[in-house]
């Protein structure tokens, strides 16, 4: 790849940071960048993308949103042509086999579980920003990714500043090789700090830099002062202060200040959405315009071109008239709650400078490329749903990386605005602040465990837990243990290979060798003092009794007490259940077996395979002691038992050209095996919090009937299949056969009560009596309120997170929707926005998809996915179009 002709595409040229990054990338490694939004991170993305391509592999550039899915989509569609880029998320398959796929992380890390053939070739997979792996819900689905992504996978990590950047690139180091951190803490355009406040005994909003030679403004802090009577509440609670000539400046002054200032384009963030609709309004009825007639009639062909597949009906409901009108002004919106035509407008006309203000909820600093001359944050708290609770340094150096667009802006402005709550000291203490620690959400799902069970043993499924950043943070010695004890396993699977021959086993040949020499004779392969030491795939020797002969361990599992039970099988291929009562001595490890994959202990087929190759093994002979006798004849020149017919010259191996390399490899095995055994212990007897949560999981699914011991049955099959955060009792209803004889409509009604979550004041409030389309959807959304609780009880009692209860408050719109009911018929009786009601349906229609592909009543499974298609259409299929 032609590292000079890549950086001429770009405007700029390679800044350091970058070229560095690609040094990186060019050495094997990859790469950790962390810097500030919009310098210019994603230059690194795509070198790795083209150099993917120029070697002939896949990439894969995986994003948190949808929304940031479609954005880059376009882009790498622009850059490299619509015939090798793709796109996969919940709305859209375009183009899947493509050597470039843009996708969310969640399809991704589906991908990896299902072994999904797409990952053939994948040379390079870009996590753009990584940092969302600290998501309370969804974070957890990036450390997946890095954990099981195939190891000769090169990582492209993108990150916001944090300051713990170095640990996430350690981390990665110790779990999947060397990586680079490139951290770059200097920002493109120069960020201006500034504080605005309202004075009724001024005719001008005072607008002052929040910092005088890099120390808080003494001009500031005097004038905040002056509205302070008496004393000021202390400790944590909202400090209010009386009503004095200090006030905060209304929207539209603000707006027009800016303007005066030329500091537009600007961002303006309220967390409010009824807030962000009021503030578009409030400058209308100020009568501000900042639009001339030419950017007015651009802007309308723009809303025009992103509502064309609405229908007028449709536009009507959502306010389109409106809408464009603040739009044409020179104002929008821009939130959850706005249907993604309209948002799309507003980040088109905006990214074109025509649109100037935008007054914004948090969403819209989520990597969205909408860059501004300035950032307004007009509160420095934000009411969660529960309670306010002030912006951390990370969430307002995000908030404020939007500000000063490169190559346009000399310099960015971060303003924020005086409040009666929050005293300039706290104002300025955390614009100064850059600290932002990342830290991890993970915590084993009932989905990521029946895909453990599915695709490994149990000691490697425990292994890839600990390989987890939170573990790493927790107790970072067993993260760097599980690894090393990876490698060491990879090394023992290839001794083991080199220690192979045709013509016998190498064994018995080095142990009749040694005994020729006079050397003490060795101890069989493994002498386990418990049934703890014996290992999956070890062949142990069953003294009469159940077997009366050599048996291959498939499973370990551990009771209360300390009680060891080894599931084993014969060469008869029946099961065996072992205790130590069945080993009157220690057992005898003789050999040692690959069991096949996937690893299904209880399955026919995996006995089957594993019974053939205990028949194919060369085990080792039982031997008796060397004794004294023996070593006396050999010391007075009489030859023993070793030097006759049955000596190392006489063993077939002898004769082996190799002999000697397949002894050495042997021996390495050997001590290998002594490490690993070693490395095992250590790592037990270290905090595993992740693996007991893990293992308490495991107890409610067994509780549940999802696996028999380690082994999936028919409902743990179906659970590695779906993929929800109410997975388990997803599972439960499919079992219950819940969904079985609705129609289509009523099985997407009733499957809205997982998808969807009364949130705000109603989620607080006494609801209304949920409506439901039948009696018998009414009976079975008592059963499923049953299955609920149940499921929360055992999940009590384990110690685990309580699996969110289901939720009616959105039966009517769904049965409404997809029985063919139009938009202003669905939502009128709703408290819902287009926006939400599109996102809900949009979730709804994945989970209906999910049900179509893992219902085993074939009926079931045709309702199911006759439900997503039906409400795919309107404003949903028209909120779900990609362009390049």
């Amino acid at each position: 790849m032609d590292r000079a002709e890549f950086a001429a595409a770009y405007p700029f040229g390679l800044d350091p940071f970058q070229a560095e990054a690609l040094d990186a990338l060019d050495r094997g490694e990859s790469v950790l960048v962390a810097a500030p939004t919009g310098s210019g991170k994603t230059v690194v993305a795509e070198y790795a993308v083209a150099k993917a391509l120029a070697e002939g592999g896949k990439a894969f550039y995986t994003t948190p949103l949808k929304a940031l899915s479609n954005q880059k989509y376009g882009d790498l569609v622009r850059r490299h042509g619509p015939g090798r880029v793709g796109l996969l998320t919940g709305d859209n398959s375009i183009s899947g086999e493509a050597s470039v796929v843009v996708m969310t992380t969640e399809v991704l890390r589906n991908m990896l579980y299902a072994a999904s053939p797409t990952l053939d070739g994948l040379r390079y997979v870009v996590l753009d920003e990584v940092h969302y792996l600290g998501n309370a819900y969804r974070g957890s689905v990036w450390e997946e990714v890095i954990i099981h992504s195939p190891p000769d996978v090169g990582l492209v990590a993108l990150s916001a500043t944090v300051s713990n950047a170095e640990e996430l690139a350690d981390w990665i180091a110790t779990v999947r090789g060397p990586t680079a951190a490139v951290i770059e803490e200097k920002r493109p355009v120069v960020l201006n700090q500034l504080y605005l406040v309202g004075d009724r005994e001024s005719e001008r909003l005072h607008l002052l830099p929040t910092f005088v030679d890099e120390r808080p403004n003494p001009e500031a802090v005097r004038l905040d002062a002056s509205s302070v009577r008496g004393g000021r509440a202390g400790g944590d609670r909202w400090r209010s202060r009386p009503r004095g000539r200090l006030h905060t400046p209304t929207r539209a002054d603000v707006v027009e200040r800016l303007d005066d200032e030329a500091m537009l384009p600007a961002i303006y963030f309220i967390f409010s959405r009824q807030a962000c609709d009021d503030a578009v309004r409030q400058c209308l009825d100020f009568g501000l315009r900042l639009t001339s007639p030419e950017e007015r009639e651009a802007i309308g062909a723009i809303a025009e071109a992103k509502a064309d597949m609405l229908s007028d009906d449709d536009l009507a409901v959502l306010g389109y008239g409106s809408w464009l009108a603040g739009l044409q002004a020179g104002f929008a919106a821009h939130h959850a709650g706005m249907v993604p035509p309209f948002k799309e407008a507003v980040e088109a006309a905006f990214s074109a400078g025509l649109v100037k203000v935008v007054f914004a909820t948090e969403t819209l600093a989520l990597g969205i490329n909408m860059p501004a001359r300035s950032v307004v944050i007009e509160k420095l708290s934000k009411f969660t749903g529960e309670r306010h609770e002030f912006l951390t340094p990370g969430e307002y150096t995000q908030l404020t990386g939007r500000a000063g667009r490169r190559g346009i802006d000399p310099e960015g402005n971060a303003v924020v605005l005086w409040s009666p709550f929050v005293p300039f000291d706290q104002v300025a203490g955390l614009a100064s602040t850059r600290t932002y620690t990342l830290t991890s959400s993970f915590r084993p799902t009932y989905n990521m465990a029946a895909n453990l069970v599915r695709r490994y043993p149990p000691e490697a499924a425990h292994h890839l837990l600990n390989l987890s950043f939170a573990q790493y943070r927790a107790d970072r010695d067993v993260v760097r243990l599980e690894a090393e004890l990876e490698r060491s396993e990879r090394s023992l699977a290839g001794f083991r290979r080199d220690a192979e021959c045709e013509l016998g086993d190498v064994a018995t040949y080095r142990d009749l060798v040694r005994a020729a020499a006079g050397e003490a004779r060795p101890a069989p392969l493994a002498k386990a003092g418990t049934l703890d030491e014996v290992r999956l795939g070890d062949v142990v020797v069953v003294e009469g009794g159940k077997s009366g002969g050599p048996a291959v361990v498939v499973s370990v599992s551990h009771r209360k007490g300390g009680d060891v039970r080894l599931g084993a099988v014969g060469a008869d291929r029946r099961y065996l259940t072992l205790s130590a009562r069945d080993f009157p001595v220690p057992p005898a490890v003789v050999g040692r077996v690959s069991l096949p994959t996937p690893y299904a202990p209880r399955n026919p087929g995996f006995q089957r395979k594993v019974a053939d190759a205990l028949v194919r093994a060369r085990l080792r002979p039982a031997r008796r002691p060397v004794t004294a006798a023996r070593n006396r004849d050999r010391r007075r020149g009489r030859a023993g038992p070793e030097a006759g017919p049955a000596g190392p010259v006489n063993h077939p191996v002898h004769t082996c050209p190799d002999r000697r390399r397949h002894v050495r490899a042997l021996e390495r095995a050997e001590r290998m095996e002594k490490d690993i055994r070693r490395l095992e212990r250590t790592i037990a007897g270290r905090t595993e919090s992740i693996a007991r949560q893990f293992d308490r999981v495991l107890r409610v699914m067994g509780a549940f009937g999802y696996v028999d011991e380690w082994s999936l049955t028919a409902g743990g099959e179906l659970l590695t299949r779906i993929y929800h955060e109410c997975d388990l009792l997803v599972a439960e209803a499919v079992r219950a056969g819940l969904f079985d004889g609705l129609d289509p409509a009523a099985v997407a009604a009733l499957a809205s009560a997982f998808t969807y979550e009364t949130r705000g004041p109603a989620a607080s409030a006494a609801r209304p009596a949920p409506w439901f389309p039948s009696a018998r959807v009414k009976r079975r959304w008592a059963e499923l309120e049953k299955l609920a609780r149940d499921l929360n009880q055992a999940e009590d009692e384990a110690g685990l997170p309580l699996t969110r209860p289901p939720d009616p408050g959105f039966f009517a719109a769904a049965y409404g929707w997809a029985a063919g009911e139009g938009l202003a018929e669905v939502i009128a009786d709703e408290e819902i926005t287009g926006g939400d009601f599109v996102r809900n349906v949009k979730q709804l229609i994945d989970l209906l998809r999910q049900l179509g592909d893992v219902a085993p009543e074939p009926a079931t499974a045709k309702a199911a996915r006759e439900a997503a298609d039906r409400l795919f259409r309107g404003v949903v299929s028209a909120s779900s179009v990609v362009g390049p």
